[in-house]
């Protein structure tokens, strides 16, 4: 039995088997849902691990469903993938950068699905424990602003071991260019 489900809420079924294929394999489960009052239901009921979220749906909009993800703590506890054709309609209800969840942009490849999945997974780590909100920031770092920063310090870790195994590619390939170049001249 699976230990892990994944709620996949997008009204495109070809977008959700998708999103199926791309996921490394692993022990979970794939819940899907077609509109965003079935998915809102679904993490209600099914405590997902991880929720992948269209923006656009049908019954209930994805801001709709982020908005009453937002408002319980045990919802905001989960990591959250927000995906959409269109940035812009995002950052039309939520301003850059996102703070507690990862976007990704359709259509997306499986790299940039799973890097999306480990950002967001980061991100809800950071989500603020209480139930109250912080009217006034912090005059000092509490243990709270430390592990924020702490993972931020290891997605950039992630970001800059990306950055240099592309740097090591596009090297390869420069020099199998200038190699084939060098042949053809002789």
């Amino acid at each position: 039995m699976s230990t892990h489900k994944i709620l996949v809420i997008d009204d495109s079924k070809v977008i959700r088997m998708r999103v199926k294929d791309m996921l490394p394999e692993g022990n979970f489960d794939i819940i899907e849902a077609k509109d965003g009052l079935e998915g809102f239901n679904l993490i209600r009921t099914e405590n997902p691990n991880l929720i992948m979220l269209d923006f656009l749906l049908p019954k209930m909009s994805g801001w709709e469903v982020y908005q009453q993800i937002q408002k319980e703590q045990k919802f905001r506890s989960i990591p959250l993938v927000l995906m959409s054709g269109r940035k812009e309609e995002v950052t039309d209800k939520i301003t850059e950068p996102f703070e507690y969840f990862s976007f990704v942009e359709k259509p997306f490849d499986r790299e940039q699905l799973v890097d999306a999945i480990r950002d967001a997974m980061l991100k809800a780590k950071r989500q603020p424990q209480g139930t109250a909100e912080i009217s006034q920031p912090p005059s000092s770092f509490t243990t709270a602003d430390t592990s924020a920063l702490t993972s931020e310090i290891e997605l950039l870790k992630l970001k800059i071991a990306k950055l240099e195994k592309e740097s090591e590619q596009m090297k390869k390939q420069f020099n199998q260019l200038v190699g084939f170049i060098k042949q053809k001249l002789r």
